[in-house]
């Protein structure tokens, strides 16, 4: 069925006025991305996400599911005329949530205290398959909510992606410990499987980003990540598992691939104790920025001093982190702070 967003909400989410504060916001990331902002460096960056009274439509009905959120957005829009801080107005596909790919390599995927979840592969490291694409659930609930997005026809919402996430991410997800432990004592096979997965994520990218405006298109997450248009991002939660070579010979070449497929790289989101991989992300040509929260916002430091001039550090606050400790760090550079 296909389902008419209202003229108001049609109307406002494509002023002209906010779309101009939204492009003024995306020039001011690029300059700060371009080593170019020196007048006021700290970016500060507080979306706000559409959402449906019924979440589980976007599973039933995806199509309404986004009209629900964009109606949403647009009683409130006025968010989005802030000059102080950038309010992008967000509608994020959470389709399995962090078990989007688990789920298209055919996991048991379920929803269980107030989470998604997945039960590992039956197989054994070394036999991953490629699956099959085009007839998983996953995607082509996306491939609706994507459509449905472009056919709305509004030009100041942001499309946040599925969370394709990162190779060893999904490997843990597929594979528990085992796949661990494979990288150690049977390398071949976790290579085999790690290119496996990375070729998925690769195509699952070169699929979605044809099909979205490039000023409409972010990864995960973009309420607290927004980077300019054109950079991608990878999930880095379980980097914390491997040793800076482990990471260095096994992961960061996919990585590297998986952030190229974008034309100004990204973005690696961290959570954890990722400190040891410093001088591994430095040398990441495509890694251009690295987003700190919880334990990983620790670090800031440690990421301050130890990454490229080029490398911008996205931070969410927390009580061991603050944002006033962030700015004394940093004197304000390189930084954008989740508000």
């Amino acid at each position: 069925m296909k389902y008419e967003l209202s003229s108001n909400a049609k109307c406002v989410l494509n002023d002209s006025s906010f779309i101009k504060v939204r492009d003024g916001w995306y020039a001011r990331l690029g300059r700060l991305f371009e080593g170019t902002d020196e007048s006021e460096p700290v970016v500060w960056l507080n979306g706000f996400v559409g959402y449906s009274a019924d979440q589980s439509l976007m599973f039933s009905d995806p199509e309404r599911w986004v009209i629900d959120c964009l109606e949403v957005l647009a009683e409130n829009v006025e968010k989005a005329a802030d000059t102080e801080k950038f309010v992008p107005l967000c509608l994020q596909d959470f389709v399995f949530g962090v078990h989007f790919i688990d789920s298209i390599f055919g996991c048991n995927v379920y929803f269980e205290y107030d989470q998604w979840y997945n039960d590992p592969l039956p197989g054994e490291v070394g036999t991953l398959v490629p699956p099959d694409i085009d007839n998983s659930e996953a995607w082509l609930l996306t491939r609706r909510m994507i459509d449905a997005f472009v056919d709305a026809d509004v030009k100041l919402p942001i499309f946040g992606l599925p969370t394709v996430a990162s190779t060893l991410n999904v490997a843990v997800n597929l594979y528990g410990e085992e796949i661990l432990v494979a990288m150690l004592n049977e390398p071949l096979k976790a290579e085999h499987d790690l290119r496996v997965i990375n070729d998925v994520l690769i195509e699952l990218h070169k699929r979605m980003i044809p099909l979205l405006p490039a000023y409409q298109t972010q990864p995960v997450v973009p309420a607290g990540r927004t980077q300019p248009p054109g950079f991608g991002q990878i999930c880095g939660c379980t980097t914390q598992l491997v040793s800076p070579s482990v990471y260095r010979d096994l992961i960061a070449p996919l990585d590297e691939e998986l952030l190229g497929v974008y034309p100004h790289g990204g973005m690696i989101h961290l959570c954890g104790a990722h400190e040891h991989h410093i001088p591994v992300f430095r040398e990441m040509k495509n890694l251009r920025s690295v987003q700190l929260n919880d334990r990983a916002a620790e670090g800031l430091e440690d990421y301050f001093k130890g990454l490229r001039q080029d490398q911008i550090i996205y931070l969410r606050p927390f009580e061991n982190m603050t944002a006033e400790r962030a700015i004394e760090i940093t004197g304000g550079k390189r930084l954008v702070i989740n508000a």
